[in-house]
């Protein structure tokens, strides 16, 4: 009788390993399919290079760079090639606000003048408060105005430095010399004594009552964070966040990073950008793979659903709360299933179509990241290069259409 169990165990176990080896074959067949598609994308168009990965709340399921980080010395872009990732960047000041606040450090709900040397008032409604819940929903009544871009964007190296003909400098981009701390720039930006000082830095809405995205006050958000906790905002997110995750390739300055794995960014298929980076750094500025983000964004499938390692189910649970309706918008686009404004967490933006994640746009960056609260499948996308024309943007969803169409059929097998 022993004899049989055992023969029946042996020929299930051999059943079981059949099947998975079965199951990883198609799987490696399916990413191949994946990515022979994906690449046709890539060379088919303007795009110099571009990363992508599919994960869900276990694991990364796939990861694969497309084309080039470097068009002139040919250097291929992979899954661990590192840029800048704009505005998906914010969405690690909710997570350290909410640190904070775990630490007993602050409320969402405090003024944000208790956190900081000086005031931040709406000369529209100077007796109503701005508190940090509002600067996280973008409903604070802070606006960047034409001083954001003239004055954040900062060039790595001077102008006169940028030698060859490849090479596109924005006007707006500044020299070294004028890059100065987050506090001081936004000091002079929001505070009534301040350099840059304008009442059109404010709207005419009471805060708490409007919805309008402002860099500066996701921004300002990071800085109560430094303030409150006595940290660096960059060593506060690496120690909170980048290393419990063990996102190692990344980090907020050149000196944090490997730079000889850093794409550079392009203007078009053949013009460069200079490296620069951002005096509002937090809003925008952090530098990553997509295989690191991967590990950002299952943690936050994690999170959601309520087994988070980096924050508690309680914390977790404030992060994800939708807080906006319909009278905080003139108008609503619940249409599109990737509208990370139609409502907003602490900083995570929420569509009406259960996905939540948020979107970035910086001078040669595009990002995407998503995942679905129903499947707890997410996806993300790194683009190197600026979007010119409208065929350029159909192969951007052609992109995030194709992950779409194998990010279920991967997680079956």
């Amino acid at each position: 009788m022993k004899k049989i169990i055992v023969l029946i165990l042996a020929f299930n176990l051999l059943n079981c390993s059949q099947k998975k080896s079965e199951t990883n074959i198609k799987s490696d067949e399916l990413q191949i399919t994946l990515s022979e598609e994906l690449k046709q994308i890539q060379s088919s168009g303007n795009l110099n290079g571009f990363s992508v990965s599919i994960v869900n709340e276990d694991s990364l399921l796939y990861s694969k760079g497309f084309g080039l980080a470097d068009v002139s010395a040919n250097k291929p872009y992979t899954a661990n090639t590192i840029q800048n990732i704009a505005s998906i960047s914010k969405t690690l000041i909710g997570i350290a606000l909410l640190k904070a606040q775990e630490q007993g450090l602050l409320l969402l709900d405090d003024p944000v003048t208790k956190h900081l040397g000086f005031e931040v008032i709406n000369p529209y409604f100077p007796e109503e408060t701005i508190t940090i819940r509002h600067l996280t929903t973008h409903t604070s009544s802070i606006i960047d105005g034409d001083i954001y871009d003239e004055k954040s964007y900062v060039l790595k190296a001077p102008k006169d430095s940028q030698s060859k003909s490849n090479i596109e400098i924005p006007e707006e981009f500044n020299p070294p010399s004028e890059n100065t701390s987050m506090k001081s720039f936004l000091y002079d930006v929001l505070n009534k004594s301040g350099n840059y000082y304008s009442a059109d830095n404010y709207i005419n809405k009471a805060p708490g009552t409007y919805f309008e995205y402002t860099n500066i006050g996701a921004t300002l958000a990071a800085l109560v964070v430094e303030s409150a906790s006595g940290e660096d905002y960059r060593d506060f997110t690496k120690k909170h966040i980048l290393k419990p995750l063990k996102m190692n390739t990344s980090g907020w300055t050149f000196e944090d990073v490997n730079m000889d794995n850093h794409s550079k960014l392009y203007s078009n298929k053949e013009t460069e950008f200079p490296f620069y980076t951002l005096i509002t750094y937090p809003d925008g500025g952090l530098i990553t793979s997509a295989n690191d983000l991967s590990k950002f964004l299952i943690e936050l499938i994690k999170g959601f659903s309520g087994e988070g390692t980096i924050l508690n189910k309680d914390s977790f649970k404030e992060y994800f709360k939708p807080h906006l309706n319909d009278s905080h918008f003139e108008e609503r686009d619940a249409e599109n299933p990737y509208n990370d404004e139609y409502n907003f967490g602490v900083f995570i933006g929420q569509s009406a179509q259960d996905n939540i994640g948020h979107t970035g746009g910086d001078p040669g960056v595009t990002t995407f990241m998503f995942f679905n609260t129903k499947t707890k499948i997410g996806r993300l996308m790194i683009i190197n290069t600026d979007l010119n024309s409208d065929a350029d943007v159909q192969r951007l969803f052609s992109i995030w259409d194709k992950l779409g169409d194998y990010q279920e059929k991967l997680t079956e097998n």
